[in-house]
Order: C-alpha cells, then sequence, then structure tokens
C-alpha cells in the first residue's frame, strides 16, 4: 500500500513538471475575440434592437474581422443577434441572425 501511494505521489509531481506549448501550438493563437468592453457595448446595442434588458442579452462568440472591426454574436432571450463594433466602441450594425 505504502509503494502504491509513493508512485501515485511521484506521478503526480511529475505531472505537473510538464512544459507548456510554444505560443504557436495553443488554442486561440490566430483568433481575436473581441474585447469584453465592446462586446458589452454590442450587447447594450442588442438590448434596444431586441426591445429587452441589456442584462438578458449575452455574447456567444466574437471574432476580428479586420485590424479595426469585431463581430459579436449575441442571445437576446433565445433570439439571436449579429453586432459590428470598431475598435472605438461604435456599433456599425446589429442584425437579427
Amino acid at each position: 500500500m505504502a509503494l502504491h501511494v509513493l508512485v501515485v505521489g511521484c506521478a503526480a509531481a511529475l505531472a505537473g513538471c510538464v512544459s507548456p506549448p510554444p505560443p504557436e501550438e495553443m488554442a486561440r493563437t490566430t483568433l481575436q475575440t473581441a474585447p469584453a468592453d465592446l462586446q458589452l457595448i454590442c450587447a447594450n446595442a442588442v438590448a434596444g434592437s431586441a426591445k429587452t434588458e441589456s442584462t438578458k442579452v449575452l455574447p456567444m462568440n466574437s471574432r476580428q474581422i479586420d485590424a479595426q472591426t469585431y463581430s459579436v454574436e449575441l442571445d437576446a432571450g433565445g433570439r439571436r443577434f449579429d453586432c459590428v463594433v470598431d475598435n472605438n466602441g461604435s456599433v456599425k450594425s446589429v442584425q437579427p441572425v
């Protein structure tokens, strides 16, 4: 029993010594998501379009379109919307999906 505990303890200690992969092999290195403040701006814009409270609008997905613009997909009480917003927080469009 003591040997089993020793083996398990050593295995757990060695598992913590694994090096992380290089940045280019990590998840989400090629896809940029919208910053949280821009997602919140879109949530407020969608709330107005959906005629609901902004607390009921949830960002579901986002991606960078180009150097200045992001697309944010949102759920407003079961209804889906797409919001396009720029780096300055200016909402370019809100469309139901």
